[in-house]
């Protein structure tokens, strides 16, 4: 499959071609700040153990109002955000921009689950002015091209500054809201500034099957892996340079002090949960592949205070554990669990499942993991079925994976199946890393 709808990821014999720059792309960084280093190698080495508390990362917020917002001066601006667009002593920066007489701020954004959170997974809050500040919020969930243009529009922005914390995934929509946003802003001739937030899961590797465009929708709108190993920034980079039509007037603001092996507890930043159902970085770290279990008839834990940790279904015993472990994964191990969730699969009723625990954060694959259980949830529980809207082609970015594990396929010939189109995406993506 090819990579980039321009032509420029075309793989040959296994090799990809490096794409050219985009000149639509403001300079990365502060206005002043100098030139980005020299993207770092796919295989650099982890370097430090994970965990070590050290000097706090300073956001692209950070460093925009340390700056005095010179690269929004004279703008009339809107934000795209949620809760999770903090301060270091966890204030909102809508709150913080609008006090602020050197920024003028105009209207907010607010993607899925709502600029205040209120919403649950599928749900947004509407328009409504927001009581702290009297902003108009600007509802963008569900809308894209023209008529989320449409709404920019008539905000009277002139531009918008995205600023979410992502979870490393590419299913986790925020990214494509981003996307959305900056295909609007070119439609209705907006300028965009990302202000960059650390990638929870670390950005040394980009891991798993990358996506087909033939099965785009907001939970993956362009082929990037499943889990990208980029910060928000670099993926507004990489969108604008390898996937839009037609690039926006895109500018960034790097974080300081973030490094590609940093986990989220390594950065001294306090965690907003970004969702309803990512309560913790540790939700984060196995997202990337528990969340294929959506696609699945047992629970991915939502209801229960371990969404994605947690994963069962009536009827499960003891027997998937044991599966799981023989896998001899790394970096993990599985426990024989039983819960009730509260809401959304088996509400109310207890079931049985396993619980991961992720002992080596830096062996762990999230990926690797995630087909693993789906391959001995199969083999153990007779119950088991994929969602008869095929949810789960969606959530891989095809018909592969689930079409291997119906063919009785183990998870080291699944993950072979997803390589060369890996080895391209990493290719392509080196390109638009800002961090070491």
């Amino acid at each position: 499959m090819g990579v980039s709808r321009r032509g420029l990821l075309a793989v040959a014999g296994g090799a990809v071609g490096a794409a050219g720059a985009t000149g639509a792309t403001g300079a990365v960084g502060l206005a002043a700040a100098p030139a980005a280093p020299a993207a770092p190698r796919e295989e650099a080495p982890a370097g430090a153990a994970q965990g070590a508390p050290r000097r706090r990362v300073r956001t692209g917020f950070d460093r925009l109002a340390a700056d005095g917002y010179a690269v929004l001066a004279g703008q009339r601006v809107g934000v795209v955000t949620n809760p999770t667009g903090v301060t270091a002593d966890v204030r909102h920066v809508v709150d913080v921009m609008h006090a602020d007489d050197r920024v003028r701020l105009v209207a907010v954004f607010g993607p899925e689950h709502g600029f205040r959170g209120t919403a649950q997974a599928g749900g947004s809050e509407g328009r409504y002015d927001d009581p702290a500040t009297g902003l108009p919020v600007y509802d963008t969930y569900g809308r894209s091209g023209q008529a989320l243009a449409d709404v920019f529009t008539a905000s009277g922005v002139d531009t918008v500054v995205f600023d979410i914390q992502d979870a490393g995934a590419r299913f986790y929509t925020y990214i494509w809201t981003m996307y959305d946003c900056m295909v609007a802003a070119e439609l209705a001739g907006k300028r965009f500034v990302v202000l960059d937030r650390p990638n929870p899961v670390g950005g040394r590797a980009a891991l798993g099957p990358v996506l087909d465009r033939a099965y785009a929708t907001f939970v993956g709108r362009e082929p990037i892996a499943q889990v990208h190993g980029m910060t928000v920034a670099e993926l507004a980079g990489l969108f604008n340079g390898e996937f839009l039509a037609r690039p926006v007037h895109l500018e960034t603001v790097r974080m300081s002090g973030w490094r590609r092996r940093d986990l989220f507890d390594a950065t001294g930043l306090p965690w907003v949960p970004p969702s309803p159902n990512m309560p913790t970085p540790d939700t984060a770290l196995v997202y990337g592949g528990t969340c294929l279990f959506e696609g699945t008839n047992l629970s991915e834990g939502r209801g229960t205070t371990r969404p994605f940790e947690l994963l069962g279904a009536e009827g499960v015993d003891r027997r998937w554990a044991q599966a799981a472990n023989a896998l001899g994964l790394p970096g993990v191990v599985f426990r024989e669990a039983y819960f009730a969730p509260v809401f959304s699969k088996f509400q109310g009723k207890t079931v049985g499942g396993v619980q991961l625990h992720v002992h080596d954060r830096e062996a762990f694959d999230p990926v690797r993991t995630g087909i693993g259980l789906l391959v001995t949830a199969k083999r153990t529980w007779s119950g088991f079925a994929w969602r008869p809207d095929r949810w789960i082609d969606k959530l891989t970015g095809s018909t592969t994976v689930r079409t291997l594990i119906d063919a009785g396929a183990g998870p080291d010939e699944v993950a072979a199946a997803w390589q060369r189109d890996l080895a391209a995406f990493r290719a392509v993506r080196a390109k638009y890393l800002l961090y070491r």
